[in-house]
């Protein structure tokens, strides 16, 4: 009887407890999200203009007119100014090894931010000197795009996440993983953040997305089937879709790839 009586006063002070392990139909389930369907964004080929074959496009931006370009390749790796009516190639600093390879780039509050791919290192440049690096970060992932808010920056990894990152230590403060009505969109690279939107290229791809980055939605998406064609394509040498600028003065943007000897002022119609 005592045996019993114990029994029955432990069963009653673990379910006091919240120690009893619920059956799996009383548990609560997150309720599923549904994502639409990004809307088509349809655009105009306003201007074409020469572009560097040699250059195996990671990033691209301008900066009070100046075209600034950063390219990778490991040895070839450079970051560059370029005329981006003619196609010359201004100025050029030689930063690849055999052993680092230049990605993305941005310029925030007068400071050139450079990735690079798998050496884990991040290169900060005074814009007024492309030619040595004013300081490095460690970064702890992939280098692939990298962009600005007012903010900060925000970098992609070739996987579904965007990182929010402070410019002046380098640390995460926030991760969002991009996703569209099909799931996780990855393989995000060269990035370009405009009017409360991060456009990202999606790597492999003729896709460019439009993200909301408070929430990861692919909001919007552009397809640019045949534009690579239109480059002047080079066999064995001509490579995919990677470069998106914004010129805020005429409000286009600046459209090109690896190696493409064409680079392309495209309007977006945007919704």
């Amino acid at each position: 009887m005592r045996l019993f009586y114990f029994f029955t006063i432990l069963t009653l002070m673990n379910s006091c407890n919240g120690n009893e392990t619920p059956d799996h139909d009383s548990s609560i389930e997150t309720p599923h999200v549904s994502i639409n369907e990004p809307k088509t964004i349809t655009y105009q080929v306003v201007n074409q203009f020469p572009h560097d074959t040699s250059a195996y496009t990671q990033g691209l931006e301008i900066h009070n007119g100046k075209l600034y370009e950063s390219t990778g390749d490991y040895e070839n790796s450079s970051l560059r100014i370029t005329d981006a009516k003619s196609g010359k190639v201004l100025k050029k600093h030689i930063m690849g090894t055999s052993e680092l390879f230049g990605e993305g780039i941005t310029i925030f509050k007068n400071k050139i931010y450079q990735l690079t791919w798998e050496s884990n290192i991040a290169y900060v440049y005074d814009i007024s000197n492309i030619e040595k690096p004013i300081n490095t970060f460690k970064w702890p992932f992939e280098g692939w795009g990298i962009t600005h808010d007012t903010a900060g920056l925000i970098i992609s990894d070739g996987t579904a996440n965007l990182y929010f990152v402070d410019p002046n230590t380098f640390k995460v403060k926030s991760t969002i993983a991009v996703k569209d009505n099909h799931g996780p969109v990855e393989y995000l690279n060269e990035l370009e953040y405009v009017n409360g939107y991060v456009y990202a290229n999606v790597y492999q791809s003729n896709n460019i997305v439009k993200i909301n980055p408070e929430t990861g939605i692919v909001e919007g998406m552009i397809t640019f089937n045949g534009l690579m064609e239109q480059s002047d394509y080079i066999p064995n040498r001509t490579d995919v879709l990677n470069g998106i600028a914004y010129d805020s003065i005429s409000k286009n943007f600046l459209i090109t790839g690896k190696r493409w000897p064409k680079m392309f002022e495209i309007k977006f119609n945007l919704f």
